[in-house]
């Protein structure tokens, strides 16, 4: 992707995730936003945008971090989450490991703690170790953990898969973890 649309990428991600205020809107109890109030909150803050931009960095964000509705009219985060959004994914049978990319620094802290969600409302599990070890490098050396999702899910913990592809789940305690030698 381009420098302009991984800025517009970016700018979405905070109004779409976290900060809607910030172009004076609210997002909807499913986290959707019309688009036509989101290319106008936009513009007005000085971020440049219109339809076939937005439509562009939709279709060429690899991460599919944001959907369209089906009629076309509103847009919204697929995951990822800070406010309070119902996504309405059902609960889903997860494969036997999943996989969290962090980095090292954070291990202290998630040895005594397990996988919190922090400020986002669910913690992410990548289906595979690649893809955990690009989200993990965007904060340094990255680390992958071992998730035992199956183990989870038989002991009554939920997981939901995003139309990403990310699986979301409300924490991993330090019992299902393997951590890297």
């Amino acid at each position: 992707m381009d420098r302009d649309l991984v800025q517009i990428s970016k700018f979405l991600s905070l109004v779409l995730r976290h900060k809607p205020e910030t172009i004076g809107l609210a997002l909807d109890a499913g986290g959707w936003l019309d688009i036509a109030a989101l290319i106008e909150g936009a513009n007005r803050v000085g971020v440049a945008l219109d339809a076939a931009l937005l439509r562009e960095m939709v279709a060429r964000n690899d991460k599919r971090r944001f959907a369209f509705s089906a009629d076309g009219k509103r847009i919204r985060a697929v995951q990822g989450h800070s406010v309070p959004v119902d996504l309405g994914l059902e609960p889903r049978v997860p494969p036997n490991l999943l996989y969290h990319g962090t980095t090292t620094r954070f291990l202290t802290s998630i040895r005594h703690q397990g996988l919190l969600p922090q400020e986002r409302q669910f913690v992410h599990l990548s289906p595979d170790a690649e893809t955990a070890t690009l989200v993990g490098q965007r904060h340094g050396v990255p680390v992958v953990l071992v998730i035992a999702a199956a183990a989870m899910h038989h002991d009554g913990r939920l997981f939901c898969l995003s139309e990403n592809g990310v699986w979301l789940t409300d924490a991993v305690p330090v019992v299902y973890i393997d951590f890297p030698a």
